[in-house]
């Protein structure tokens, strides 16, 4: 209770995270416990009073938020980033999952005010925290975090060869794919790579002989809707960090409708010989291996 009165004396409340320490007393975890009790039925109604008068906030799913936080933090400080493969644990934690759940659309709660101070908190671990609204995935975040990470580290550009791995993960074969697909990239993330360095790489052109014309079906309501169905897969890929969605799966766009993503992509799959070069080259941007080959 001293421990807990002097950090509230400064801080002006006790949402204490649950790693703090008050000198050399875990007050977080202290406090966590508390609220364990009080959910339970076992604290008496003076010890509650107290807590009460001290400001402590007894909602359970603050607490689970604020013990799934630490464990991001504790996370972060190891690798540099919140972009964690949806396996990652730490602290007991399944952060990684965890992390991929509060991207969801209502992931942070249906509460406006709260999922606002709840994004706000993980922003402040790391900015780039949901790389879904900057427009690629986590994983390409994470290899462009470890990339930068090895350049402050004093590795060579040059030297990022296919191979040289941070975290288990190849970075240099991962850059060799960005320089390659350069033009696949969006402006933000072309420049960031820009930023560190990296340059698209050189394309030799061979003669070809002329193509046959493909059907195209580019315009239209045939258009709009492979656009509709490209950002649908592209908002899923984003949030889950790769996969594929099942036939079932049905996709919530930013506008309210509701996209059957699955069954589209699978469409598009035995649509593919009419499908023009365009379309082929947004689907394959997007790792879907049948529309590269």
């Amino acid at each position: 209770m001293e421990a807990a009165f002097r950090y509230r004396e400064r801080e002006g409340d006790l949402k204490a995270p649950y790693e703090h320490t008050e000198g050399p007393y875990p007050l977080g975890r202290w406090l966590s416990e508390q609220r364990r009790t009080f959910r339970a039925g076992q604290m008496d109604g003076e010890r509650a009073a107290e807590l009460e008068g001290l400001g402590i906030v007894w909602d359970t799913a603050d607490a689970a938020f604020e013990t799934n936080l630490a464990a991001a933090r504790a996370y972060y400080r190891l690798h540099g980033t919140l972009a964690a493969p949806r396996g990652a644990a730490i602290l007991d934690v399944q952060v990684g999952q965890w992390l991929t759940n509060v991207r969801r659309p209502g992931g942070l709660g249906q509460d406006p005010v709260r999922a606002e101070r709840r994004a706000a908190a993980l922003a402040a671990v790391d900015p780039d925290w949901n790389p879904a609204v900057l427009g690629w995935t986590v994983d390409w975040q994470r290899h462009y975090a470890y990339l930068a990470q090895l350049l402050d580290e004093g590795a060579r550009l040059r030297a990022v060869t296919a191979g040289v791995t941070r975290h288990g993960e190849d970075i240099g074969r991962w850059l060799v794919t960005q320089r390659r697909d350069w033009a696949r990239l969006n402006p933000e993330q072309q420049a960031r790579l820009t930023a560190l360095g990296v340059t698209p790489a050189r394309v030799v052109r061979a003669r070809q002989a002329p193509a046959k014309k493909r059907s195209t079906t580019t315009s239209g309501r045939g258009a709009a809707a492979f656009e509709a169905g490209v950002q649908a897969l592209a908002q899923y890929l984003a949030r889950e960090g790769g996969g594929t969605p099942g036939r079932s799966h049905v996709e919530r766009l930013p506008d309210g409708s509701e996209h059957r993503t699955g069954v589209w992509l699978a469409n598009q799959r035995q649509r593919r010989d009419r499908l023009d070069t365009g379309q082929l080259e947004a689907l394959a941007g997007l790792g879907v291996p049948w529309a590269a080959s």
